[in-house]
């Protein structure tokens, strides 16, 4: 029996349905253009396509809910994303959002996004999203949270946006306690092993005991102290989907390649743009096709059609070498 409905905006792999669903939350419907967001949320959950609303800027109107969940895009608020906020076309998204709100008035919401929304660069805008939630008849504030405070082992700082339609409900709410009991990725996997002397024994993914533990430094396998993911592209302590695969020195070599470079506005107007096999080969010409498909049959890269002009290649049409990764 469910005690309350709620719609998932921006529903990526279904995080925020994960937590309310849980909580005995109903969800009616949710929103997502991502292709493989879609497939995997529905695959997750079981549940139907033709629950997807789709297109954000489509919508007219949502069905009666108590809760509104979304995690507006971020990138035009991060430093990947190169901090555009409302000139990048994703920031207008927020209008979006609160237009919805403002149509099916649930009884909450909660809106998700990174913390650099948060950033004084950004105070302008954060004040301009809380000045349009209060005219939708809201009461709302923002909270800085990292998901390492609530159990999670991950280093993921975010700022959520949570208000409510009834002054009540809002002065009552407060964050929950943070949790006393800190995870980590090796009580996931279960590499903390007691030794003889029954000391925990912490291992890396691999197995070998990890020998150095700082208060802030790394061990000298790249490895951080409380054995976590942080939130980092290309961090010391980041772990790579090359990294738990088995790859070679070089497969790894193309791959971090094509990490510090795809984000360069001569490889394409996006964020993050695929490389052709061309591209690659202004960057390192001895690297190949067959070096590329392996990496794919591997799932570590993805071969996509990108039919956008390149910039600063002169080539309009592509051939089979400018398949993009």
């Amino acid at each position: 029996m469910s005690k309350f409905t709620f719609i998932d905006l921006f529903a990526g792999i279904g995080g925020f349905k994960m937590a309310l669903n849980s909580n005995a939350g109903n969800c009616l419907g949710f929103g997502e253009i991502n292709k493989d967001a879609i497939f995997a949320y529905c695959d997750n959950y079981n549940v139907s396509p033709n629950l997807n609303f789709g297109d954000i800027t489509k919508i007219k109107e949502l069905p009666e809910h108590d809760i509104l969940t979304a995690g507006v895009p971020c990138q035009s608020w991060s430093i990947a994303g190169r901090n555009l906020g409302f000139d990048d076309d994703r920031g207008q998204l927020w209008n979006d959002t609160i237009f919805l709100l403002n149509q099916s008035k649930p009884k909450a919401f909660i809106f998700e996004n990174v913390k650099g929304l948060v950033d004084p660069r950004n105070k302008k805008a954060l004040q301009y999203i809380l000045d349009r939630i209060k005219e939708a008849g809201y009461y709302a504030n923002y909270y800085v949270i990292n998901s390492h405070d609530y159990g999670v082992a991950q280093n993921r700082i975010r700022v959520y946006i949570i208000g409510f339609r009834e002054k009540k409900y809002f002065d009552q709410f407060l964050l929950p306690n943070h949790v006393d009991q800190r995870t980590t990725l090796a009580n996931i996997l279960g590499l903390e092993i007691p030794n003889k002397e029954n000391e925990i024994i912490q291992k890396d993914l691999f197995g070998n005991p990890i020998q150095q533990r700082q208060m802030s430094l790394s061990s000298k396998n790249g490895f951080n102290d409380y054995f976590l993911f942080n939130d980092l592209r290309n961090g010391h302590t980041t772990i790579h989907s090359w990294d738990i695969s088995d790859t070679t020195e070089r497969q790894k070599e193309i791959c971090l390649l094509l990490l510090r470079n795809r984000r360069k506005s001569h490889f394409g107007l996006l964020d993050g743009n695929p490389l052709s096999l061309k591209q690659f080969q202004s960057l390192d010409s001895s690297i190949n096709q067959v070096e590329l498909d392996e990496l794919i049959e591997l799932s570590i890269l993805k071969k996509i059609e990108y039919r956008f002009e390149i910039l600063g290649f002169k080539d309009r049409q592509l051939d089979e070498n400018e398949k993009k990764f």
